[in-house]
């Protein structure tokens, strides 16, 4: 009986030569991530261990969700992680200045390569499926033991199958892609399962499209998403991963536990509404729900076509008086290739603020925190309840294209109501 994608790789990084749903095993894996808020306690566990690390060079350690340091304790977890990283030498620690938003930096540094095992103690390490890799969020506990002996337990997730078809229509992007999805089989959809993304039709997605979409498995309670490694991944690669690695593809008679199929040419742009990512309506249905908050950038939509979208949008626009616009590269890199290509100049004549690399808002850390009774159009990934602030404010997540819209509106928008 043939493998799917996931469970080659769980199997080639366990030694065994298969696998199923449901195993137990133990894993070698190829890079931990930690950042400023779960490095921390991974290293008191570590410490308890009495070990040296098991490779500086297979630990990347990133200070992005309250860096800049907002406030004291901030400041202290950031400096606990940064004398860790010289104490043991870890080669991929990134200060500010150097750094990104986690998601956005690593595959962009090329520390992800595909058919890889990657951990992280953050949720959203799914996003590095999108180059063929097995990624997944994992507790500090079981990252700091991690760090001491290299590999760690996985249960074997059973797979859905999702099949893209045709290509998308013009302004519905990745985001608008995970949405449907998560609004259709619901945020525990795909619980503790893999989604693995197929099709002729994703060969029409971008990287950025990929990522976004890799990034949300976990929105629908997904182990991991992963896609496959065609040409426009491999072009992606090119320049940034030199190391030898391993494109792993699913047998043609692999097992799935079901199989979803979505025509990518009849999406059209969607929001989430509060307060779960399954509450998905398409975005010309809302109406004028106004606004005070757009937010641009996060892992899940910070990279430079996301900014090219906006600044699209915003082009010769103003922000509406009423509302703040925030918008948020998702790397060094990314901010200075917008800058170069003129989309932050785009952004401040628009009336937009534009921040440092920087989780912030996302997770109501700073840079945006909404207050009761406020209203927030965001290309980040969750919009629980407070998730952005007050426990009485609302997040709509939307894409990019959506979401600068609605900041030249006033209220929730499709790009078409600004580009007519």
């Amino acid at each position: 009986m043939g493998m799917t994608q996931t469970e080659k790789i769980l199997a080639k990084h366990a030694g065994m030569e298969s696998v199923r749903p449901g195993q137990l095993i133990r894993c070698k894996i190829d890079l931990a991530l930690a950042n400023d808020i779960t490095a921390p306690p991974a290293i008191i566990e570590f410490e308890k261990i009495g070990r040296p690390v098991f490779d500086k060079a297979k630990i990347a350690l990133v200070p992005d969700h309250f860096t800049p340091n907002k406030d004291i304790k901030s400041a202290q977890m950031a400096k606990n992680m940064k004398e860790f990283a010289r104490k043991h030498d870890i080669i991929h620690y990134f200060e500010v200045g150097r750094m990104g938003i986690e998601h956005v930096l690593l595959p962009e540094v090329g520390l992800v390569a595909p058919g890889e095992l990657i951990i992280g103690a953050d949720s959203h390490t799914c996003t590095y499926g999108a180059l063929g890799a097995f990624a997944t969020g994992v507790g500090s506990t079981d990252l700091g033991a991690a760090m001491a002996t290299g590999d760690t337990w996985f249960k074997v997730p059973e797979s859905i199958q999702v099949i893209l078809k045709n290509k998308p229509r013009h302004w519905v992007s990745g985001k608008d892609v995970i949405l449907y999805l998560i609004g259709k089989i619901g945020v525990e959809g795909a619980r503790y399962q893999a989604l693995e993304f197929c099709g002729e039709g994703v060969a029409a997605l971008s990287m950025a499209d990929r990522f976004t979409i890799a990034n949300m498995a976990i929105e629908a309670g997904g182990k991991n998403g992963i896609f496959p490694v065609d040409e426009t991944a491999l072009a992606y690669l090119a320049g940034r991963v030199s190391r030898p690695y391993q494109v792993i593809t699913a047998d043609a008679d692999a097992v799935y536990a079901s199989t979803i199929e979505i025509d990518l040419a009849e999406l059209e742009p969607v929001v989430a509404l509060p307060h779960l990512p399954e509450n998905v309506r398409p975005a010309r249905e809302l109406g004028e729900i106004a606004i005070d908050q757009v937010v641009i950038g996060s892992c899940t939509n910070g990279r430079l076509e996301d900014l090219a979208q906006a600044a699209a949008i915003l082009q010769s626009r103003s922000v509406h008086p009423a509302v703040r616009a925030i918008i948020i590269p998702g790397s060094q890199d990314v901010y200075l290739t917008a800058m170069k290509l003129g989309y932050i100049e785009t952004f401040i004549q628009a009336g937009a603020v534009v921040s440092t690399p920087t989780c912030g808002p996302c997770l109501g850390g700073y840079m945006g925190i909404l207050a009761a009774g406020e209203r927030a159009v965001s290309t980040t990934n969750r919009n629980f309840r407070g998730r952005m602030g007050h426990v009485d404010s609302e997040v709509y997540l939307a894409g990019p294209a959506v979401a600068a819209a609605s900041a030249i509106t006033g209220h929730i928008s499709v790009p078409e109501e600004v580009m007519a």
